[in-house]
């Protein structure tokens, strides 16, 4: 183990201000031509706006640039985008496509390098580096989880274990066997984790594991304190798009006050998401990114839909590099029931507000017969919350469907369910089912 000192690696963490933007500049430039000269789709859409790389004189014009959006990446699937020759492609990644055909991403050795560092950078961060093992828990294969966390370790010199997803028993045996001091996953699979070990009679606070790095999907400050208290460990957020290059695009430190971004490598935005305008540091919008220093597939102006802000201020930690307020939610994420936005996150919050409920949920939508929208949450709770008495248990549900409607401002219903009766994700949890016709 070590501290997240600076080293060779983590100096850009510490520049300041104007060094930074020197280096963005420079890489943005660069970054620019090579997407206009090299990839059909960008230089279609310069011409299309009467631009020229050359019109865009700093930071101040980028505005002008278009964006580019997930649909564009499904539209021109499978190598649309691609901006080198097939022959410096060393490798693809691909989303997990709920829908339709995969979003499909490559990468060169020089792009690989920069998402390793990243990752590097993201665990040294939390504290880890050389003599800790890494329990890698995310899927191996197209999903960029797995060879993200695995490449980015071995880069920091921590010793990985590269066990997949999955096997959730052999999962706590192998992590009391080897002795792993840090373990990444999603954060519902280490809640899994956390379950499994319990039943086997495994209490992980007892065990050398201290950190948990968990990104890939959304996770509330409840859900936070939850798997901290059960686990004995500091659970960090990594953040990551499988469109920029997937985990390492930032991290939280010590402090857990925000997730730290890479800027020298991914330059990010906060638009508003109606009119599109930029915004300055600290109001809310939706975050955009454009890719630095990435080649086989540059991302200019990519539209996240994660709603955040930016904090410009120095960290706590000494990094100076740009923080990112947690997520708020995702724009493309929400749900509208009877006119009233609300996201899922909103719900989750309020049920770990409550004594008795579990993280296991699932948010069920439907239309009834004239086209009302009807929502119900499904919801674990813990066994002795189940009783006989048919008053205790609706004494209960009106509880949570109050906190909920104080929250989100909607009525639901609500079912209790017994634990374990949730179908448990060894990666992304599904958590909104939506059986409504449109």
């Amino acid at each position: 183990m070590i501290s997240s000192s600076r080293n060779s690696v983590s100096d850009f963490d510490y520049l300041s201000k104007d060094h930074l933007k020197e280096i963005q500049w420079q890489k943005f430039e660069t970054v620019l031509q090579h997407a206009y000269d090299n990839g059909p789709w960008y230089h279609a859409q310069l011409d299309q706006l009467k631009l020229k790389p050359s019109d865009i004189k700093s930071f101040d014009d980028v505005h002008k640039l278009p964006f580019i959006s997930k649909q564009v990446l499904r539209d021109t699937y499978p190598f649309g985008l691609f901006a080198v020759p097939m022959d410096k492609i060393v490798r693809f990644h691909a989303s997990s496509g709920t829908t339709g055909k995969p979003i499909v991403v490559a990468h060169t050795r020089e792009d690989l390098a920069v998402w390793a560092e990243g990752v590097h950078r993201s665990l040294l961060a939390y504290g880890v580096g050389p003599g800790d093992i890494l329990q890698n828990a995310y899927g191996y294969g197209l999903f960029t989880g797995g060879l993200g966390l695995h490449d980015g370790g071995q880069a920091l010199g921590v010793t990985v274990v590269p066990i997949s997803g999955g096997n959730t028993e052999r999962q706590v045996m192998l992590m009391r066997d080897f002795g792993a001091t840090v373990i990444s996953c999603t954060p519902s699979y280490f809640l899994h984790i956390i379950d499994k070990a319990a039943e086997m009679g495994v209490d992980l606070r007892e065990l050398p594991i201290r950190v948990g790095a968990f990104g890939a999907e959304p996770w509330s400050p409840e859900m936070r304190q939850r798997i901290e208290a059960e686990a004995g460990i500091k659970a960090y957020d990594i953040y990551g798009l499988t469109e920029i290059c997937g985990p390492g695009v930032g991290a939280e430190c010590v402090h857990q006050d925000g997730t730290h971004l890479f800027e020298d490598h991914f330059y990010p935005e906060i638009i508003d998401p109606e009119t599109l305008e930029p915004l300055p540091d600290g109001q809310v919008g939706e975050l955009v990114f454009t890719t630095l220093d990435r080649f086989a597939m540059p991302m200019l102006r990519y539209r996240t839909r994660d709603l955040t802000s930016l904090v410009a201020e120095t960290c706590p930690c000494g990094r100076t590099i740009r923080r990112m307020k947690r997520i708020r939610a995702r724009s493309d994420d929400m749900i509208i029931i009877r006119g009233v936005n609300v996201f899922p996150s909103q719900i989750e919050a309020a049920l770990l507000h409550i004594e008795g409920t579990t993280p296991h949920y699932q948010i069920l939508l439907t239309r009834e017969f004239g086209g009302l929208d009807e929502i119900e949450v499904k919801l674990e709770v813990v066994q002795e919350f189940f009783s006989d008495k048919i008053k205790d248990v609706e004494s209960f549900q009106k509880l949570v469907r109050h906190e909920i409607h104080r929250i989100t401002g909607i009525h639901v219903k609500i079912s209790l369910v017994q634990p374990g009766s949730i179908p448990r994700s060894e990666g992304k949890a599904k958590r909104v089912i939506d059986k409504r016709v449109i």
